[in-house]
């Protein structure tokens, strides 16, 4: 496939221009499950961000000044776009991003059901009257678009997790510019471009640039134009972001969300056969490289061997191998560095103490699921974010201990308690540390009219529904005097 949508591969939209970059660099697509080049992309350069900047600023006020039905009409279009495309869309997110089949169809339909959500905003973008305490005047709130929004997105779902952020933008009025992960910037970057230009977004309302950080990363970031930076990623490059968004230039607001290491929590009077069969979906789903991904496993002790035997045997069956085979569930490693981040985890948990209960092989970038046991609150692998295969038990002595181990790490963006009381459950909930708990349920989950963020380490600001307007927006005191 050279084209999506009768767009070049290798090209980006530029200020309303589907072209090449104009840096000296160019970088190599490739296909994480065999290495096969999908395309070579001629880089965006400083000199392009400043373009589609630019030109992001001079459309917006018009793109805004729409009518709410004009503004939902299109965004409405672009999620009808997603489907129709679903298939092409399917087979480039295999190709680039490693997803299995099952994972790329379901990242297509997050990003088309919070594209639907996004095009209700502009008729529930709402202000407000106040009274005033200055005799003949009213204050009136007005919620605004905020102007040009950057987005940075990850690799790990680049279509949905750049759209997360592009359609409510864009549905409020803003404009856009994206720069998706140099692993993924057709799925990223250009795919979402191309969406809502073909659905009607005038040209300059939404550009995307494809570069290496260290040529356009702080620059994209500091730009005086943005007024937002909504940035999906690590936690240390998150705070990278946030520090340059408010010390390096004009200060910005910033919209971050982060790592995770959540915890999976399985009470004693659990269903064990239900829970051990969802822990296995919820570890290894896309090779573990989610952030909503378990990264903990932590068991009531009267349980604990019960639920490590049916947990293994589970995981033994997850298939692993080439992405594009309707069965497989856990496909390549995104990349090399990746890759070895993933051994050195695996090699860390061993000298530390913790047991093998299952030791897939690592084939190239494939690596099998492995469990261990005897896993205790200091080791690495209880501590730090994973995101690849693997996965630690840790046995906990009863319900309090299971409440500390679950709020040790810096992380609080999603955990799960399985348990058959679901009131006492919910008070459980209220005492883990995480943006989002879900009971009897995996902790990948995402509702586009639902909360989504973190605590702790694991962000700032709320995406989706009402939360997402109030990220993408601005309150405007306008003070009236009438005498």
């Amino acid at each position: 496939m050279s084209q999506f949508s009768g767009v070049e591969l290798n090209h980006q939209l530029i200020a309303g221009t589907w072209r090449a970059g104009s840096s000296e660099r160019s970088a190599t697509d490739n296909n994480p499950f065999d290495d096969s080049v999908i395309t070579d992309i001629q880089q965006a350069s400083a000199a392009d961000v400043d373009k589609a900047y630019e030109a992001a600023r001079k459309a917006q006020p018009e793109w805004a000044a729409l009518t709410p039905s004009k503004r939902s009409a299109i965004i409405y279009k672009a999620a009808e776009l997603l489907e129709e495309k679903r298939a092409e869309i399917v087979e480039l997110l295999i190709q680039e991003s490693g997803s299995t089949r099952s994972k790329a169809n379901l990242e297509v339909t997050l990003a088309a059901n919070i594209t639907r959500e996004a095009a209700s905003f502009p008729g529930r973008t709402h202000g407000r009257i106040s009274p005033s305490n200055t005799q003949g005047k009213e204050n009136r709130v007005y919620r605004v678009a905020k102007g040009v929004v950057g987005v940075i997105s990850p690799w790990n779902f680049p279509l949905h997790l750049s759209i997360r952020s592009v359609a409510p933008a864009l549905a409020l009025g803003n404009a856009v510019v994206i720069k998706a992960a140099s692993d993924t910037p057709i799925t990223g970057g250009l795919i979402p471009s191309r969406i809502f230009e073909e659905a009607g977004v005038p040209a300059g309302v939404i550009s995307n640039v494809t570069g290496s950080g260290s040529e356009i990363g702080d620059h994209f970031v500091t730009h005086a134009i943005p007024k937002l930076i909504s940035f999906t990623g690590s936690t240390p490059v998150g705070r990278r972001v946030g520090e340059l968004a408010i010390n390096g230039g004009p200060m910005k607001n910033v919209s971050l969300e982060l790592g995770g290491n959540a915890p999976f929590i399985v009470l004693a009077d659990a269903d064990v056969d239900k829970a051990a069969q969802d822990a296995a979906v919820g570890s290894f789903l896309h090779q573990g490289q989610i952030c909503m991904a378990i990264n903990r496993v932590i068991v009531d002790a009267s349980i604990h061997d019960e639920f490590v035997e049916k947990f293994v045997a589970a995981a033994k069956h997850i298939p692993a191998g080439d992405p594009f085979e309707d069965k497989t569930m856990v496909g390549p490693i995104i990349n090399d560095s990746q890759l070895d981040s993933v051994k050195q985890k695996i090699a860390q948990a061993k000298e530390e103490g913790a047991r093998v209960a299952l030791e897939g092989p690592i084939e190239g970038r494939l690596v099998h699921p492995h469990v261990f046991t005897d896993v205790t609150r200091e080791m690495e692998i209880a501590r730090d974010e994973i995101f690849g295969p693997l996965i630690g038990v840790l046995k906990a002595d009863d319900e309090t201990h299971a409440i500390e181990l679950a709020n040790d790490p810096e992380f609080g963006l999603s955990a799960a308690i399985y348990s058959t009381d679901i009131d006492h459950a919910s008070q459980v909930a209220l005492q883990i540390e995480s943006g989002m708990v879900h009971i009897n349920d995996l902790t990948v989950n995402d509702e586009p009219h639902v909360m989504f963020g973190g605590m702790k380490n694991s962000g700032l600001g709320r995406f989706n529904g009402d939360w997402a307007i109030e990220e993408f927006t601005d309150d405007r005191w306008i003070g009236v005097k009438r005498s």
